[in-house]
């Protein structure tokens, strides 16, 4: 169970914030160590959010999953104003300056790369499937994907996650929740279907795409864009037989690459119910056979009512999860 610690003991833990890792919308990560000599990263959350349905949402999901490829909540601090979540250190950061900065992405071969997509597919299928309740993530991205000294990948920050019941595949939103670029299309347009984990797996095809090319979706709301939509871009290059790897991949890679993105183009199919589930994604990115091409997918559906409730940044709908946090422990480390 998550540790409970005051917000003193916070501050010991980090040498009163003496190291930071980053920032963003939600606060600040600094880096800790604890008691025991295990370093930590201690997210301190914005006071402006420090009461939202975010760190409920994050405490009580994430307190209750033990995986390999799920990143480990050691414990959090609830006083006052203050709110903090104290996580395992992931010491090769978040997958994104790898896939995105030219001068780290030459580190990660494409062979690496897979592995690492492997590892999120079942991260995020033991979410859906793994645990007495179906978690659904709804922001799935590569600044959400922390990579450990041995680059083993973990899914992160849970501050938007939904739970249902394992039997309800359903889920109720009053707003649209995500990232943009990794939203799926139902979270946009009521007619494509309903929404359910397989918003997620839209997500994660997106992610995959850009691991295998290395290069960022565009924003498929931008209708200002002069640049095409990404995974059109994709399917014709496949389409046409062209490779869409780096130049020093060698044949075995860009077999893996091609791999990648066809699981991917499955995966961000308009409908949900012609994406697969994570579990068959999982199976098809470990087989060897030739993958069968799907249909090119599209974001925006003919004849679509645009849903009005929808914010084109990371959002929370007032019908998040909440928890009474029972399941949280109030020992020390």
């Amino acid at each position: 169970m998550p540790i409970r610690y005051s917000y003193k003991e916070i501050k010991n833990i980090t040498e009163k914030f003496k190291t930071k890792l980053g920032n963003g919308g939600y606060g600040s990560v600094f880096q800790g160590k604890l008691r025991s000599g295990r370093l930590a990263a201690v997210k301190v959350l914005n006071e402006a959010k420090s009461n939202g349905q975010e760190f409920i949402n994050e405490v009580a999901t994430i307190g209750r999953i033990h995986h390999v490829n799920v990143v480990q909540l050691i414990g959090f601090c609830v006083e006052g104003s203050k709110r903090c979540l104290v996580y395992e250190l992931m010491q090769n950061g978040s997958l994104e300056k790898y896939i995105f900065s030219p001068q780290d992405s030459a580190s990660l071969s494409c062979e690496k790369l897979y592995t690492i997509s492997l590892g999120v597919a079942r991260g995020i299928e033991y979410l859906h499937n793994g645990c007495d309740m179906k978690i659904l993530h709804f922001d799935i991205k590569p600044h959400n994907i922390l990579l450990n000294e041995n680059f083993n990948p973990k899914v992160s920050d849970f501050g938007l996650a939904r739970l249902s019941p394992t039997d309800k595949s359903i889920v109720s939103l009053t707003a649209a929740r995500g990232t943009i670029g990794y939203m799926a299309p139902e979270l946009f347009y009521r007619n494509v279907g309903a929404i359910s984990y397989k918003a997620d797996v839209y997500s994660f095809g997106m992610l995959l795409m850009e691991m295998a090319s290395r290069r960022k979706n565009l924003n498929a709301l931008n209708e200002n864009s002069s640049q095409i939509y990404f995974p059109f871009w994709v399917y014709d290059e496949l389409q046409d037989g062209r490779k869409i790897t780096i130049e020093n991949d060698t044949d075995e890679e860009m077999k893996l690459a091609k791999r990648m993105m066809i699981v991917a183009l499955w995966c961000i199919q308009t409908k949900p119910n012609d994406r697969p589930s994570m579990k068959k994604v999982v199976e098809i990115l470990e087989q060897d056979d030739d993958l069968e091409m799907p249909p090119k997918p599209y974001f925006y559906p003919l004849n679509a009512p645009r849903e009005e409730n929808v914010e084109h940044t990371t959002t929370h709908s007032s019908s998040s999860l909440s928890s009474d946090m029972s399941s949280v422990s109030d020992s020390k480390e």
